[in-house]
């Protein structure tokens, strides 16, 4: 079968969250089809290509500020942002504190908008963008168990589409992937009745790789996209089928 491949020669990329799992399969795509990438995040990653880390926390709007403003000033431009920097913090709502509500909510979705208002000024400069946002099946459905990881993803999916009728008019599209159960470090840790139910789900009957989720990015970055805006794309194996 035929392979898909993304030309990104010559252009600037800020993935947050990219220090691993998905974040880090993502930062590689875009660093093999020639984007210079830099990542985000609180703890430094090994990546398989030439991708700068930046020790980030995306609960500080100046940290945010600081470092987009840095990586414009070095390549006098910046082309995607992918918002993927996201944690979890389970409970039933009965058993969900405080600090776990504030604590999801403020990375999962008001870290990215904090990246997204820091990087839009650069991008309207130069009336063109890309802006994927990396949201969940369970901000469509919800998930026992995950109200806050739940409300901050749906939210996500409304920042994306309001912001893609905002900055269409400057060139900006803006898009969100909804990933179903993908196959990393952390679902590995997960019981295994929830990967099996989630396995059950499926109509392709297996779980997605970080990579499945980097090659949607790829596609919703590339110009094969660029009539595409405020759209949700699940990249589940069917889970929402």
């Amino acid at each position: 079968m035929a392979r898909w491949r993304a030309d990104f020669a010559g252009e600037v990329a800020v993935v947050t969250g990219g220090a691993a799992g998905i974040g880090l399969a993502i930062a590689d795509a875009l660093s093999n089809a020639g984007a210079r990438v830099h990542v985000l995040d609180r703890q430094a990653g090994t990546s398989n290509g030439g991708v700068r880390f930046h020790c980030v926390d995306l609960r500080s709007t100046r940290e945010v500020e600081d470092a987009v403003a840095a990586i414009d000033g070095e390549e006098g431009r910046i082309d995607f942002l992918v918002n993927n920097a996201g944690l979890t913090r389970d409970a039933v709502l009965w058993k969900l504190d405080d600090s776990a509500w504030k604590d999801v909510l403020d990375v999962n979705l008001t870290g990215a908008f904090r990246c997204l208002r820091a990087v839009v000024p650069h991008m309207r400069r130069r009336n063109a963008g890309r802006v994927v946002q990396i949201a969940s099946i369970n901000g469509l459905r919800g998930k026992f168990g995950q109200a806050n990881y739940s409300a901050s993803k749906a939210g996500l999916i409304g920042l994306t589409r309001t912001a893609a009728r905002e900055l269409g008019r400057f060139g900006i599209t803006v898009n969100a992937l909804a990933p179903g159960m993908i196959e990393t470090k952390m679902t590995a840790t997960l019981p295994e009745e929830v990967r099996a139910r989630a396995l059950q789900e499926t109509a392709v009957g297996h779980l997605g790789s970080p990579e499945d989720v980097a090659a949607a990015v790829l596609f919703l970055l590339s110009d094969a996209a660029k009539h595409v805006t405020g759209q949700v794309l699940c990249v589940d194996g069917g889970q929402m089928a």
